[in-house]
């Protein structure tokens, strides 16, 4: 009888802990409007950039001489270059951690798991929760990647899922935000709407990813027998 209400009880908890309110709705829009890059130099309306994440992290100023060089300087080697480099990334890892941890408090985490599922789970094998580490991964490569490590630490994803998160996120990473700052110098010499390669590269993550699990389905399938 004390087995059964046990059970019981633990049933309820786990139904509790995943359910989906108004709250965690509106909070996952919300996370996927800053992070997917929508609001991210909207024409005509600028003031929209306000709440795109790569226009929260700002930029570092340049020195003087010379003038393009930021602080973390050019010709740097060994430890030291590494570590501004490392520093260099501190304040938009934060923000966007800070940004996620709100947001999961608000259920977000929750929200993209029941919308996400359908999705993820045929396509590449991973469940919906993994949806935001993947869509924080357009614009912030090391918050996608600190994101997907809380996953695997709290036991939420298997070493499986990582690896095929691992190569969603790799190929094109950093997406959105390398592709407005670097690839803008293209954007002059395309003769197709500059929309159609940033789709392309998106499916092929896709692409990636998938032919990524089929291998570790079939090749590499023994060694993830214990899982």
């Amino acid at each position: 009888m004390s087995e059964n209400k046990t059970l019981e009880r633990s049933s309820n908890d786990a139904t509790t802990e995943w359910r989906v309110g108004p709250g965690a709705w509106i909070s996952l829009v919300v996370v996927l409007l800053v992070f997917s890059g929508l609001l991210f130099k909207v024409e005509g309306m600028a003031w929209l950039g306000a709440f795109d994440f790569t226009t929260l992290g700002g930029a570092f100023g340049t020195m003087k001489t010379p003038e393009t060089n930021t602080f973390i300087g050019s010709g740097g080697i060994s430890a030291k270059a590494g570590f501004l480099f490392a520093l260099s990334l501190v304040p938009t890892v934060m923000l966007a951690l800070g940004l996620l941890e709100i947001f999961t408090h608000y259920g977000a985490i929750r929200a993209a798991h029941k919308l996400l599922t359908p999705l993820l789970r045929p396509l590449l094998g991973i469940p919906g929760y993994t949806g935001l580490a993947l869509i924080t991964d357009l614009q912030s490569t090391d918050a996608g990647a600190a994101l997907t490590k809380e996953l695997y630490d709290s036991k939420k994803i298997s070493r499986k899922d990582v690896v095929i998160m691992g190569a969603w996120q790799y190929s094109g990473a950093g997406l959105i935000n390398n592709y407005f700052s670097i690839g803008s110098a293209l954007f002059a010499s395309l003769t197709i709407p500059i929309i159609i390669p940033l789709l392309l590269m998106f499916v092929l993550k896709f692409v990636g990813a998938a032919i990524t699990r089929l291998v570790l389905n079939t090749a590499y399938k023994g060694d993830f027998d214990n899982e």
